[in-house]
């Protein structure tokens, strides 16, 4: 239809430039040069119709790109999570900040209630979980853990090597709440935000875990983010509720 319209056009004007013509060829001693126009004329349009024939030859392949389109649309529709994945990504979030108010307040005797109630919670320095060094506390210790004066050893300085020997109350200032890890500026959820030279063996320690990071990307300009900071707090199912396993604090490391 289109081609058919362009076709009547183009006659139309090409016969309104010959009424044109032989109007101004009664006083124009240059009339002999009407041959040559009109064949111009003619090649402009057998030119417009081949690029309309070449338009028309394409649309087959435009239309199969819209089904090859439709098809991946498909497909990708087709893999979008259910809501339960989103729905456990919401619980698992809600209950990580929970844990997280209550570790800001130095109130341990509330988080034990989200404390896993066989495996206790593992307190790791650094983003590598070393079963045999990082300490693990059972629910029922939490109450006393703040006040507790007892100097333990938490494993080693990055670095250095040095044992990390602190009371609770040092530990924590250090390697659990030295930011404001409820008011972070990255969260991530399953996913490791914060990268150093240290191994992250969190999938391989707590196969059946869930965890939530909660990330600075550094404070000082002049270390270029080399100051960042990271709380990792990792949850497991217990029939329907999500219980704390273990704290993981991560930083830059040599």
């Amino acid at each position: 239809m289109q081609k058919k319209i362009m076709q009547l056009l183009l006659v139309f004007t090409l016969m309104s430039l010959l009424l044109i013509g032989c109007s101004d060829n009664q006083n124009d001693p240059n009339s002999e040069n009407e041959p040559d126009v009109v064949a111009d004329l003619e090649n402009e349009i057998d030119e417009l119709n081949a690029e309309i024939l070449a338009f028309e030859n394409q649309i087959p392949t435009y239309e199969n790109q819209i089904v090859e389109l439709e098809n991946q649309i498909t497909l990708l529709e087709s893999q979008v999570v259910t809501e339960e994945p989103e729905q456990i990504s919401t619980s698992l979030i809600t209950s990580a900040l929970e844990a997280m108010e209550l570790i800001e307040a130095e109130d341990f005797t509330g988080l034990q209630n989200w404390a896993h109630p066989n495996d206790g919670v593992r307190f790791s320095p650094y983003s590598y979980v070393n079963t045999q060094t990082d300490l693990v506390f059972a629910p029922q210790s939490f109450p006393t853990l703040m006040s507790d004066p007892a100097v333990l050893t938490w494993g080693s300085f990055d670095g250095s090597g040095e044992p990390i020997e602190f009371n609770f109350a040092d530990y924590y200032n250090r390697f659990i709440y030295d930011q404001d890890f409820l008011n972070p500026e990255i969260i991530g959820i399953n996913s490791i935000v914060g990268f150093g030279n240290t191994l992250v063996n969190i999938g391989d320690v707590y196969p059946t875990g869930e965890f939530v990071e909660f990330h600075f990307t550094g404070f000082d300009p002049q270390y270029e983010g080399m100051d960042w900071r990271s709380l990792i707090l990792v949850f497991e199912e217990v029939g329907t509720e999500w219980k704390l396993i273990g704290i993981i604090h991560n930083e830059w490391t040599i």
